[in-house]
């Protein structure tokens, strides 16, 4: 029996010494994971990113394969009409001008074709609305005035107020102004009327109203502006009382009436002092300046103003000296669905403005209005240094750690604003408007600079034991030219293939040997973003693709990143387009 106990104890003893060296080997396992671990942090505190300030969050998911909750885009949005809050702001504080577009479409019933409902549409509706509630004032209005005595007048502007500019702004122009273009519209009286203004201005003609028309289109285009008007219905408009401006050839002159701070007249100065010619010359007291510009607006000289919807352009201008006109400013909170469904809820000004959002932009990437990006400074840099300051580290870490546990640790970026920089081509080219033809020229010129700060990053995490995996929405036509300017650029890490592994993807092209992989498979004919890269992601984690374990995803679109198959998914800023 003793014998027995004393096997026991014995037994006892020997397990807790196996115990006690799988505790130890445990230890000396942890030491060197963490030993890997610093050694990683180390490259990061050495890298040329030290002193950048932590990043703010940016919307990545949790650890995990599954889709991140997280993964979707902001809709509050603060915005200054004059583009000044792209110093302030961050890239996912910025509307993206696709989303805009979008927005701008929904509101006035647009179905693609960048031509307008002309039957309803909420532009449509909210025109009759506000049309409904100043006519209700209308003859208490006209008869206050006679009754002191004085000429009742209203004023009004041409584009956007009398005349509807939308189908030439986004079918013809696609939101980039073209004056030659303008012209073409204006001499061929091609602008229909502005909804519910044509009997609004009847009607107060028939009331008693004297009606002036002034407009910043110029004296040339007078004639075909007061025909375009009668065409269209309006019975009020005359030659004589239509104000255009001074063109400074032959007898198109600047008015005496018209003294101006500077040698080229703003448009309020243009504006604000015709209407003091209106009521002080003339003799007329303007009970109501109507205009879809705060800047026909500002400058007083009218005892009322209405300012109508438009987020297709902005006209801005300084008030007149000594003036101050807060309610005559535009609106700077602003909601936004990404997909532009917003715009079937929201007013014209609680609709992002086009123009201001591009100044917004321009500011963020340093643009002083060339369409280049600043290459040495900018918001956006300083967000992106910032970004991956924070990022690096953690990248770091679990590639050191899934090299540690032969996990195959992988991290997989998207190419264009991810890691190649595409400012220069979208504004500066392209306008904002995309050209598959354009976009060709450049990738095979492979004239695209490395996005601000990612070269490190991608350096960081090849250091650290991460294999660097690109996935890209760019076709296999373009998969050399872009490994080959990702090399240019500072990337080395980029090839086609590693071990007998793909390690660049890019998107089929439906030609030849360039068919859609057995790997994805999609709802419709056609792949979806989410659907071509998240099954790619999946690839690539099998047995099939290399058994990596993608650590990190790296995309400037959530359409990078939604889908799983990563632990965790990192959203770069880019308000530039959107890729849903």
């Amino acid at each position: 029996m003793r014998r027995s106990v004393l096997a026991v104890r014995g037994s006892a003893r020997s397990a807790r010494r196996s115990v006690l060296s799988v505790r130890g080997s445990a230890r000396s396992a942890r030491r060197s994971v963490l030993s890997v671990v610093a050694t990683s942090a180390a490259i990061v505190l050495t890298s040329t990113l030290i002193g950048a300030a932590p990043a703010s969050a940016h919307g990545w998911g949790s650890p995990g394969h599954s889709p991140g909750s997280t993964l979707t885009p902001r809709t509050q949005f603060t915005m200054a009409a004059d583009g000044s809050s792209g110093a302030t702001q961050g890239g996912e504080g910025i509307p993206n001008i696709d989303s805009v577009k979008k927005t701008i479409a929904t509101y006035y019933g647009d179905p693609g074709t960048g031509l307008a409902n002309r039957t309803d549409s909420p532009y449509i509706r909210e025109m009759r609305s506000i049309v409904a509630k100043q006519s209700a004032s209308l003859q208490r209005i006209h008869d206050r005035a006679v009754r002191h005595g004085e000429k009742p007048a209203i004023v009004l502007d041409a584009d956007d107020t009398t005349l509807w500019t939308y189908d030439m702004e986004v079918a013809d122009m696609h939101f980039v102004f073209d004056p030659a273009r303008q012209d073409e519209w204006v001499q061929d009286q091609r602008f229909p009327a502005t909804p519910s203004m044509v009997g609004f201005v009847n009607r107060a003609a028939a009331m008693g109203f004297t009606v002036f028309g002034l407009t910043g289109r110029n004296d040339d285009q007078k004639a075909a502006t007061v025909q375009n008007l009668t065409k269209v219905g309006y019975t009020a408009f005359t030659q004589d009382r239509f104000f255009t401006k001074w063109t400074g050839t032959g007898t198109s002159q600047q008015p005496s009436y018209i003294t101006c701070a500077a040698a080229s007249c703003t448009t309020v100065e243009y504006k604000a002092l015709t209407r003091k010619h209106i009521e002080q010359d003339l003799g007329y007291d303007i009970t109501l300046n109507i205009g879809d510009q705060w800047s026909d607006l500002q400058g007083g000289y009218a005892d009322r103003s209405l300012k109508l919807p438009n987020p297709t352009y902005y006209l801005p201008s300084a008030d007149l000296p000594g003036v101050s006109e807060p309610r005559l400013t535009p609106r700077t909170q602003f909601t936004m669905a990404a997909d532009g469904t917003s715009g079937a809820s929201q007013s014209g000004e609680g609709i992002p403005n086009i123009d201001s959002v591009k100044k917004t932009i321009a500011t963020y990437y340093g643009d002083p209005g060339t369409g280049l990006a600043n290459r040495t400074t900018s918001p956006y840099i300083r967000e992106m240094r910032s970004i991956v300051a924070r990022q690096a580290p953690l990248v770091a870490a679990q590639c050191a750690v899934g090299r540690h546990q032969h996990r195959n640790p992988a991290i997989v970026l998207d190419a264009d604003d991810t890691t190649l920089w595409t400012y220069d081509m979208e504004v500066a080219d392209m306008h904002f408007v995309f050209d598959p033809a354009l976009q060709d020229e450049w990738v095979q010129d492979e004239r695209f600079p490395a996005t601000p700060s990612m070269t490190s990053l991608v350096s960081i995490a090849q250091r650290s034991g991460c294999t660097v995996i690109g996935l890209t929405g760019r076709n296999s036509d373009q998969e050399t030219a872009t490994i080959q300017n990702l090399r240019n650029v500072g990337y080395p890490q980029f090839s086609a293939t590693k071990n007998g592994n793909e390690t660049y993807y890019t998107k089929w092209t439906g030609v030849g040997a360039s068919q859609q992989p057995s790997y994805i498979t999609c709802a419709t004919a056609k792949c979806t973003t989410v659907e071509y890269k998240s099954q790619t992601r999946a690839h690539i984690e099998s047995r099939a693709g290399g058994r990596y374990d993608v650590v990190a995803n790296f995309g400037d679109q959530y359409s990078d990143l939604l889908g799983g198959s990563a632990d965790r998914s990192v959203k770069l800023p880019n308000p530039t387009y959107y890729l849903p």
